[in-house]
C-alpha cells in the first residue's frame, strides 16, 4: 500500500455515514490524529530545544514550556471543528478566507513560507539520528570508510571526518522506504507504539533522579512558576514555545489527519438535516477526547525533558550543541541512573525519537504539499490517484531536502532553533484564522461552549504577545546592531 491512504480522505460518501460512539471505552478507541500529532511534537522540539533551554537556563522557563503545551490546543481543536463542520482541511479553509490572492490566498503562500523555513528540522532530525548511531556503533562508520577506499580515497576520508553524515543519508533513506510503504493507519500504528515508549522511558528517567543525586527540589519549582522572562534566553525559549507543544506545522496538518481518520466522513456533508447536527456533535467529543489525551501524553513528555536538562545538564553546565550534542545528551541518562550502558539506552531512544518525527513530520508535509499543488492551480487533480503521486512525490523530496541542509549547516541544535523561530512567527496567523473560520464558517449548531471560546481568544492572544515580544528583542539584539554596524562602517569608508 502507498503512503496515499487507500480512501480518498476528501470524499464525503453518503454510505460512510456512522454512529459515533456511544462509550468512552468506545471514543478512545477511535482516537488517532493527535496521537500522531504527539509523534511529531515529541521529537526535535522536546529532545534537543527543550532539553537545551534546561541545560541553559535551569528552571526559569517550565512555566512557559507548561504554558505551550495546553493553550495552543484550543485551537488545534477549533480546526478540527471547522473540518467536521464543513470536511475540508486546513489550506482550503485558508484559500476560502477573504484577502489577496496569487492563484491562491495569501495564508496559503504564507504557510509555504514557514515551511520551506522548517525544513531545517528535518535535516537536524536526519543529523541527529546520523550522530546517535554513529555513536552506538562507532565500527560501522570505520567498515563504511574502509569499503569507500578503494573506490574514492576523498569520499572514505569525508567518512572519516564526518562520520555522522552516511548514517544521516541512510536514516533518509529509510524514513523516505517506510513512507512510502503505508498510508494512514501504518502511520497512526506505528506513531502510538513509538509515543507510549518514549513518554515511558523518560517519565522512568525522571523518576531516578533522586536516586542518583539530582533531586528537583521545592526551590527549583518555585523558580520554575516565578513567570521570569530573561532577556538572555529570549530567543531561545521563543523557539521553545514555537516547536513545544502543538506548534504551527502540527495546527496545519491536523485536520489533515481528522479527514483520515474518519471524523468528518463519519459525520457526512454538513446539512440542515438534525441527525447530521447529532452526528457532528458526537464526533467533536471523540476529536475532543483525541486532542486532550495526546496533549496530556506530550506535556508529560515534554515537562520530563526539561526536567532533565535543567537538572542534569544545568548543573553540570553541559550545553549541547553541534557535533557533540548527542554525545552531551547522553550524559543526562548516565548520570540518572549511573550507569555506562544508559548511554546506549539514551542512544537507541534519541534515534527512535528522532527517526519518528522525521517519519511523521514528512508524512504531514506531503498532504500539505500535494494540497497547495491544487489550490495554487499548478496540478489539477481529476482523481485520487493523482493527488498520492504526488504525496508520494513529497515523501522522497523532504527528507532529502532535509539531508541536504543538514549537509550544509552540520548543527541540528540550530537548524531547530531556526525552525521553531519561523514556527512561532507563524502562530499568530494561524490564530487569527482560526478565529474567523470559528465565527463565520463553522455551523452555529457544532459552536463551542463559551468557556471554550474564552480560552481560544486567550491562547491566540497569549501567541500573538509572545510573538511580538521575541520579535522585537530579536531586533534590539540582533538586526538593529547589525544594522547600525553596517551603515557606521559604510560611513567610516
Amino acid at each position: 500500500m502507498s503512503e496515499a491512504s487507500e480512501f480518498d480522505p476528501y470524499a464525503m460518501p453518503p454510505d460512510a455515514l456512522r454512529e459515533p460512539p456511544p462509550t468512552l471505552w468506545k471514543a478512545l478507541r477511535q482516537i488517532g490524529p493527535g496521537i500522531i500529532l504527539a509523534g511529531s511534537i515529541i521529537g526535535t522540539g522536546e529532545l534537543l530545544v527543550t532539553t537545551g533551554l534546561g541545560a541553559e537556563h535551569g528552571f526559569v522557563f517550565l512555566w512557559l514550556i507548561l504554558l505551550s503545551c495546553v493553550v495552543k490546543v484550543f485551537v488545534q481543536v477549533e480546526l478540527g471543528r471547522y473540518t467536521i463542520s464543513s470536511g475540508k482541511p486546513t489550506l482550503a479553509a485558508l484559500d476560502d478566507m477573504p484577502g489577496p490572492r496569487w492563484g491562491a490566498n495569501w495564508q496559503v503562500w504564507w504557510w509555504l513560507g514557514m515551511l520551506l523555513l522548517t525544513v531545517t528540522q528535518l535535516g537536524a532530525m536526519e543529523g541527529g539520528v546520523g550522530q546517535a548511531l554513529h555513536l552506538l556503533w562507532p565500527q560501522g562508520t570505520d567498515a563504511m570508510a574502509a569499503s569507500l577506499e578503494a573506490v574514492s580515497p576523498s569520499l572514505a576520508q569525508s567518512v572519516q571526518e564526518h562520520p555522522d553524515r552516511p548514517w544521516a543519508l541512510l536514516t533518509a533513506i529509510a524514513a523516505t522506504l517506510l513512507l512510502l510503504s503505508g498510508g494512514y493507519h501504518r502511520i497512526e500504528f506505528v506513531t502510538t507504539l513509538l509515543v507510549a515508549a518514549v513518554t515511558l522511558v523518560t517519565v522512568g528517567c525522571v523518576l531516578a533522579l533522586p536516586f542518583a543525586g539530582y533531586p528537583v527540589t521545592l526551590a527549583d519549582w518555585k523558580e520554575g512558576f516565578s513567570f521570569d522572562i530573561p532577556l538572555t534566553g529570549i530567543a531561545a525559549a521563543f523557539s521553545a514555545f514555537g516547536i513545544t507543544g502543538v506548534g504551527a506545522s502540527e495546527l496545519y496538518a491536523y485536520p489533515y489527519w481528522c479527514l483520515e481518520k474518519g471524523y468528518a466522513r463519519y459525520a457526512g456533508p454538513r446539512s440542515s438535516d438534525s441527525e447530521w447536527a447529532r452526528r457532528a456533535h458526537g464526533w467533536m467529543r471523540v476529536l475532543y477526547l483525541d486532542a486532550w489525551v495526546s496533549m496530556l501524553v506530550f506535556t508529560v513528555a515534554t515537562v520530563s525533558f526539561y526536567v532533565m536538562g535543567a537538572t542534569v545538564l544545568h548543573r553540570l553546565q553541559l550545553h549541547p550543541e553541534g557535533d557533540h550534542m548527542m554525545e552531551q545528551l547522553a550524559q543526562m541518562y548516565v548520570e540518572a541512573f549511573k550507569h555506562p550502558w544508559t548511554k546506549s539506552l539514551f542512544l537507541v531512544g534519541a534515534c527512535v525519537v528522532l527517526f519518528k518525527t522525521l517519519y511523521v513530520a514528512s508524512a504531514g508535509h506531503s498532504r500539505l504539499s500535494a494540497d497547495f499543488l491544487s489550490l495554487a492551480k499548478l496540478v489539477r487533480y481529476q482523481d485520487p490517484g493523482k493527488r498520492a503521486h504526488w504525496m508520494r512525490f513529497f515523501c522522497v523530496f523532504y527528507p532529502a531536502l532535509g539531508l541536504v541542509l543538514y549537509l550544509i549547516f552540520g548543527d541540528p541544535h540550530v537548524m531547530v532553533v531556526f525552525g521553531g523561530f519561523a514556527q512561532a512567527a507563524t502562530l499568530p496567523v494561524i490564530g487569527a484564522a482560526t478565529i474567523y473560520l470559528r465565527y463565520r464558517r463553522v455551523d452555529p449548531r457544532l459552536a463551542p461552549s463559551k468557556f471554550v471560546d474564552l480560552f481560544l481568544w486567550i491562547a491566540v492572544a497569549a501567541v500573538t504577545v509572545v510573538a511580538i515580544y521575541a520579535i522585537y528583542q530579536k531586533m534590539v539584539e540582533d538586526v538593529w546592531p547589525w544594522l547600525s554596524s553596517l551603515f557606521s562602517g559604510g560611513a567610516a569608508s
